[in-house]
């Protein structure tokens, strides 16, 4: 089945000396799953478990290749010979799957945290990569030579440890890119200026590794197509580059990205999120792959970011303008997607939503990725089956509300064996879900709603709507669980000089009676204000969003928050930041400057939307646990999601899984 609808992506694939199975691969990203700066068991069982799954070839992340590129602990470093039989047992599990590795090498130059270290950090000049970081050490001729030695030094590591390739990162704004980029590099000898004397630096690094590793060796490239970045490399300059980079050293692949580390939108296309359309960078590799015809033994080229389906890389696949398709997000939400779509099982797919959550968000908190919308990532030694581990004693469970956090843990109670039934009183599923198909940027949220959705079916869970819970029928239903999943009563803000802002759902009620001239107050700082702020602008409305803390979606990632600000200022969203809503008539909003500490301007409004975070709704619960006391009643009353703490879907999901493995 797979070879008809996928003719293409079947296909094995020959990387230099290296035998792919198929043309899919994971590209090298960020776990934070480093233990000490080396590989830990954590990156065998997460690396195993998608070479399991039927993907073709995985590239390890970033391998710092010098102790100046550390930044944190949980970054992996291929200097210390004692990472090589931690990457043996990788490379080992992973090929034993019928996977290959890679590894990929670098030294991530000025934006690494100097304070992890106590030194600073090193790029082409002293040029800050955002506002907001010490300039950096420009590097002298000596530590260029370093550096080109630690890099060869660290491939010879790697392979001598098993791996099947090596990745020289010169993507991305690290350290090659910042000496191949105008907008960094402002060298006056001879690895400045020029673009030939920009490329030096790059060029011998890369000839170093082939001569340390061999002409069999397989050795590959990636690079930024575009910087995206005023001033900086765009894709005339790197299709006049990467053949010279090619002509340089034996090079087997070219992998194609874009983007700069950079305190800037660039940034944001980096790791493009639903709100992006699909497909918008792949042309960047479609002008790579032109500018490398002329090239004799022309390398593998790679193409990344924004693919989601295997659909979705059959069809770039087929054009000939790649010959292999990197699959980051979707194997971080999916490990075994490949071979779900080799055995014909499509719609079992646990989706990629591009919602940023749980990969790019968690990063930003330098803590482990995980996945919204499949929580087991980063866990798969610990949650150890994907189809969960069958129960010993099949009970009785309720779960009571239809949310992400309870249509989670209904599945994946009925999934273990259980005999489950759903109640939700309204009259679908997904709770806070439903208010997102209203902003078209947001409305892949709704593919997690229709995966709980198939889940249940598949799990034959008894889903009852319109039904409410309370203490006489929970009791007469005779569970021998309750999961309680019910949410958050939702807040509108009340000011202390009068008037109180209306709550999402009072707001999405009825959007014509807004009027034309809307205030909204980012007392959360999450994608729900920001993205309502795009909504009503969308639809022709004046609006002023009031920021606290100075920055609209202060908590979402730097991976999502830069593009959105972007189209907020495109969409002429005016900000006022440092300020809050005195007071509200019904006409006038008074601001207070929270920065000085007295009056704000005063801005005339239709209407004020000011959400909070709502009031847990546990009051249900609270009365089960009392009955449950009082009566002795062998009831295990377990909770999930906003019904203990309002916050996001990222832990509604989670906590739904949770709960469900628990009883």
């Amino acid at each position: 089945m797979s070879g008809i609808r996928y003719p293409h992506v079947f296909q094995p694939l020959r990387i230099g000396n290296v035998e792919v199975r198929n043309r899919i691969m994971v590209p090298a990203h960020t776990t934070n799953f480093g233990e000490d700066n080396l590989p830990s068991q954590r990156h065998l069982d997460y690396h195993r478990a998608r070479a399991a799954g039927g993907v073709g070839l995985i590239i390890f992340e970033a391998i710092r290749v010098h102790r100046s590129s550390l930044g944190r602990k949980q970054g992996v470093n291929g200097y210390d010979r004692a990472c090589i039989p931690k990457f043996r047992e990788i490379a080992e599990a992973v090929q034993a799957e019928g996977g290959r590795l890679f590894g990929q090498i670098i030294h991530l130059g000025r934006h690494i945290d100097g304070n992890f270290t106590r030194t600073p950090s090193w790029s082409a000049s002293d040029t800050p990569w955002t506002a907001m970081a010490p300039a950096p050490h420009p590097m002298t001729v000596d530590e260029i030579r370093e550096v080109t030695t630690a890099h060869a030094e660290v491939a010879c590591n790697l392979l001598e440890a098993g791996l099947d390739g090596i990745e020289l990162q010169m993507a991305h704004g690290h350290l090659l890119q910042q000496f191949l980029s105008p907008a960094v590099n402002r060298r006056t000898d001879d690895y400045g200026g020029s673009p030939e004397n920009r490329l030096r630096f790059p060029v011998e690094t890369l000839q170093a590794v082939r001569n340390a590793i061999g002409p069999d060796a397989c050795l590959g490239i990636r690079i930024s197509a575009d910087e995206f970045l005023e001033g900086g490399l765009t894709i005339e300059d790197m299709c006049d580059i990467v053949p010279k980079l090619v002509a340089a050293a034996k090079v087997d692949f070219v992998n194609v990205s874009h983007s700069a580390y950079h305190g800037s939108y660039t940034i944001a296309t980096q790791m493009a999120d639903m709100s992006f359309p699909k497909g918008t960078f792949w042309p960047l590799t479609t002008r790579i792959r032109q500018a490398l015809e002329p090239v004799s033994n022309r390398p593998v080229v790679m193409s990344v970011c924004q693919y989601r389906t295997i659909a979705d890389a059959e069809a770039m696949l087929s054009s000939g303008d790649t010959d292999m398709v990197g699959m980051a997000r979707a194997h971080i939400a999916d490990p075994e997607l490949v071979n779900k779509a080799a055995q014909g099982r499509e719609t079992e797919t646990i989706p990629c939503i591009g919602c940023n959550q749980g990969c790019a968000g968690m990063l930003a908190h330098n803590l482990a990725i995980t996945c919204l919308t499949n929580p087991r990532t980063g866990k798969e030694g610990e949650w150890l089956k994907p189809d969960l581990t069958p129960a010993t004693d099949r009970k009785r469970v309720l779960v009571i509300g239809g949310g992400p956090a309870g249509a989670e843990a209904a599945w994946t109670a009925a999934a273990r064996g259980h005999d489950v039934t759903l109640w939700e009183r309204g009259d679908r599923l997904g709770g806070e879900l439903n208010r997102i198909e209203k902003m078209p940027l947001r409305a892949e949220f709704l593919q997690l709603l229709e995966h709980q959705k198939r889940r249940l079916e598949q799990y034959e869970v008894k889903t009852e709507l319109g039904r409410s819970a309370d203490l006489d029928s929970v009791r007469s239903f005779m569970p021998d669980t309750v999961i309680m999943a019910t949410g958050a009563r939702a807040v509108g803000q009340s000011f202390p000089e009068g008037g109180r802002g209306l709550t999402f759902a009072e707001a999405l009620a009825d959007v014509s009676a807004l009027g034309s001239r809307i205030v909204m107050l980012d007392a959360l700082g999450t994608w729900a204000v920001s993205g309502m702020a795009e909504y009503l602008a969308d639809l022709g409305k004046q609006v002023t969003l009031i920021v606290p803390t100075g920055t609209p979606a202060w908590t979402v990632s730097v991976y999502s928050s830069y593009a959105l600000r972007h189209r907020l200022r495109e969409k002429q969203v005016r900000i006022i930041g440092t300020h809050a809503i005195r007071s509200w008539d019904g006409e006038k909003v008074q601001l207070t400057d929270l920065s000085l500490g007295e009056a704000g301007p005063e801005l005339t409004a239709d209407s004020v939307i000011a959400p909070l975070h709502g009031h847990a709704d546990d009051r249900l619960t609270s009365e089960l646990i009392a009955w449950r006391n009082e009566a002795n009643a062998p009831v295990d009353i377990r909770s999930a999601g906003d019904c203990q703490s309002p916050r996001t879907a990222l832990e509604a999901v989670f906590e739904g899984q949770e709960a469900g493995r628990l009883v």
